[in-house]
């Protein structure tokens, strides 16, 4: 039996806006048992309001069902020093709520003012000079960089806003360090997803709008991968993608329904 990790903005939703077929698309998976999860490159929210959020929209969801990058950050830095008690681990933290959230869950300790093991960076609304120098300051000093996802600029209300890759801009030309990237289209969140879902590679698919994340990173992962035309990559944008890559989605659809 197949299962799904489906992207959110653009394949799902539009903002506030639900796609077409988006609600059919996940009451046809409910329907016949296929497990699926939704999996979304935002840090900045809960899984619980993410879930808040598609059912609002009429798209039936759960928390449970949510796999954020800030969750996926969060798992990453409990997996490495596994000898290290999780309370000793220390956080310095530019983001916003829902990576705040996944990070004390996972038992990291948040620290500002002294030497921490890891910086982490999300979307940050509230980003500063005093923010970047810490950072900087941090990482120069042995922390290790994780940056919950590369996206340059994110949908906001009706059009787009800079998003965490531009605040990490910042950060790796100050430092001249490389951080450890969570979210697509590097495959460590799919592989967190993937565990949950506890099926073999070969019948997973990891279904979104954008061929650079989403289908770059099923293919990190070594899933099955199904573009469909709702959001940022468009049918001319497919040629260049895939001479680039040298490989293709292994489906294209126009939307959910057709897929």
């Amino acid at each position: 039996m197949p299962g799904f990790l489906i992207d959110l903005d653009g394949t799902l939703y539009r903002g506030t806006e639900r796609i077409d077929y988006a609600a059919e698309f996940i009451q046809w998976l409910k329907e016949r048992k296929m497990p699926y999860l939704f999996v979304t490159n935002n840090s900045s929210r809960t899984p619980e309001q993410v879930s808040g959020h598609l059912r609002l929209m009429g798209i039936d969801a759960e928390p449970e069902q949510v796999m954020t990058s800030g969750l996926a950050a969060a798992e990453y830095i409990r997996k490495q020093q596994p000898n290290k008690q999780q309370t000793g681990r220390t956080v310095y933290l530019i983001g916003e709520h829902g990576l705040e959230q996944a990070l004390k869950a996972a038992g990291l300790n948040i620290v500002d003012q002294e030497q921490p093991d890891f910086v982490v960076q999300g979307i940050d609304r509230n980003f500063t000079y005093d923010k970047l120098n810490l950072a900087v300051r941090y990482i120069l000093s042995g922390a290790q960089y994780i940056l919950t996802n590369p996206d340059h600029m994110v949908p906001a209300n009706g059009g787009a806003m800079p998003g965490a890759g531009a605040i990490a801009a910042s950060i790796r030309t100050a430092s001249g360090m490389e951080p450890v990237i969570i979210g697509k289209p590097s495959p460590i969140m799919i592989n967190y997803a993937v565990q949950q879902l506890r099926l073999p590679l070969e019948e997973i698919w990891v279904v979104g709008d954008n061929l650079d994340t989403d289908i770059s990173g099923g293919h990190a992962a070594g899933c099955r991968t199904a573009l469909v035309l709702t959001g940022v990559s468009k049918a001319n944008d497919l040629k260049r993608w895939m001479e680039m890559k040298g490989t293709a989605p292994d489906l294209v659809s126009a939307n959910l329904r057709e897929l």
